[in-house]
């Protein structure tokens, strides 16, 4: 898509790490990184959220997404990894894209970047999870 920074970046005319460029997706370094060797992996096609990714896509691109997870931690001796997606929200690039961050005891981060709440009451959960299981697509 004109515009798209990442879709530059898969068609080469935006310069980028890369770190591997495959038919199920493209990871290269991200230049605001939390932790450096943090990595973005990002479909070839232009998709902006993950409920666009064709169901026959998803074996190839989140198997990278794996594959890309063990080589952070084998390649930069990080304790683990932290993987995360946004969906239009806090999303800097419209562009469907999962963050692959290296991690390492200490390091500083913190379960996830926001306030954790809770439920008043079990019944308040059961409302929730009922919601959210009516509006499941087939």
């Amino acid at each position: 898509m004109a515009g798209c920074v990442f879709c530059g970046i898969v068609a080469g005319s935006v310069p980028a790490f890369r770190v591997v460029d495959t038919p199920d997706g493209v990871a290269f370094l991200d230049t605001r990184p939390v932790f450096k060797g943090h990595l973005l992996v990002v479909p070839r096609d232009h998709l902006e959220v993950l409920g666009e990714l064709p169901a026959a896509a998803l074996p190839g691109y989140f198997g990278l997404v794996q594959r890309l997870a063990v080589a952070v931690e084998a390649g930069l001796g990080a304790g683990g990894t932290f993987v995360a997606m946004n969906n239009r929200v806090s999303q800097s690039v419209p562009h469907l894209h999962t963050h692959v961050v290296p991690r390492t005891k200490g390091d500083g981060l913190r379960g996830f970047f926001w306030p954790r709440t809770k439920y008043s009451s079990d019944d308040e959960a059961r409302s929730y999870a009922d919601r959210v299981s009516a509006a499941l697509p087939e």
